[in-house]
């Protein structure tokens, strides 16, 4: 069974159970760390595409101390946790309670997979025989684009199944391209202190994950991420020409935002500035119709397969090393 099949399984599932209570009008995607991040490309998705449906993403504790009063039997909570992550797990119980179906996301059966009531196993986007159509972005936006071709109808849904047919090997010779740019990126940014990132529209959740949990909880290393929409408002004030910046470039409407940060940096940047193209990736295999929305499944593993990796040799840390999570009370 292909992951498209799987996840529409369990998707007419879920509508199938809630028919007798008016269906599923809303959705909530809730995780913590770089699984909340990945459900980026979903809520992208609903938030462009949905006519009807309500959608919103959460962080697994704001879920819990604040949940929205549309929260109920007309809801589906797709809930994603690699290990079983405790708050996570307290947001997967609050949302049954509620009276939500839940469909969890998991690499290892926990607390997790015992609340929810369907669970789709992924593979983890750092194990390099991965799929990249299974890692949790992947099968975050697949559920997004089933739910509303089978709700609303969407008119572009076969060519976006089609499209997960052709990310892995996209993303594969992304890698080859990327390392030999990344080895000479990671040359020059090893001692440096603060290192921005930089994404907007489709590509905001990669630039997210890349900065608090690649650069910040793996290597240590200070990691604002600014939306390029943002930076005119503020935060270009940081810029002079020894400021490194690590900036991503989508493809789709939004672009126009990041080549304008693009003329700035090259104006006023330094040699620091660093910008990875989904073009150079291979976005363009993908049709035009729904290439906007595969940006972040391109761009998250080669940042973090590829760019981090990088970076960790050049300084000579292990990536897996960690001050905190794992070691102490929090």
């Amino acid at each position: 069974m292909t992951i498209q099949e799987e996840v529409k399984k369990v998707i007419k599932k879920v509508l199938k159970e809630k028919e007798t209570s008016g269906g599923i009008k809303n959705v909530v995607w809730i995780a913590a760390g770089g699984s909340y991040g990945g459900f980026y490309p979903a809520q992208y998705f609903m938030d462009r595409e949905c006519r009807n449906l309500r959608s919103q993403s959460f962080t697994s504790n704001e879920f819990v101390y604040a949940v929205p009063e549309f929260v109920g039997e007309n809801t589906l909570a797709v809930i994603c946790s690699m290990r079983g992550t405790k708050e996570t797990c307290v947001a997967a119980k609050v949302a049954k309670e509620k009276g939500a179906a839940t469909i969890g996301l998991y690499v290892q059966e926990s607390e997790l997979t015992e609340i929810c009531d369907y669970n789709i196993k992924y593979e983890s986007i750092a194990i390099d025989t991965s799929k990249t159509e299974k890692v949790n972005s992947s099968i975050g936006l697949n559920l997004a684009m089933t739910l509303v071709e089978i709700t609303e109808g969407y008119d572009n849904y076969s060519d976006a199944m089609d499209a997960f047919d052709i990310v892995d090997d996209t993303y594969r010779k992304a890698v080859n391209y990327t390392t030999p740019l990344a080895k000479e990126w990671a040359e020059k940014n090893k001692n440096e202190k603060v290192i921005y990132v930089m994404g907007s529209g489709p590509a905001w959740g990669s630039a997210y994950i890349f900065s608090i949990c690649n650069i910040e909880e793996m290597l240590q290393i200070d990691s604002p991420a600014i939306n390029c929409c943002e930076f005119f408002h503020g935060p270009f004030e940081v810029l002079d020409k020894n400021t490194s910046v690590f900036l991503l470039v989508s493809e789709g409407r939004v672009r126009p935002a990041d080549e304008r940060v693009i003329t700035f940096l090259k104006k006023y940047g330094g040699e620091k500035i660093n910008i990875l193209d989904a073009k150079e990736l291979g976005i363009n295999r993908i049709k035009d119709s729904v290439s906007e929305y595969f940006n972040h499944v391109l761009f998250s593993p080669i940042l973090n397969n590829v760019y981090m990796r990088q970076l960790s040799y050049a300084i000579k840390k292990d990536y897996n090393t960690r001050r905190y999570m794992w070691k102490v009370e929090y």
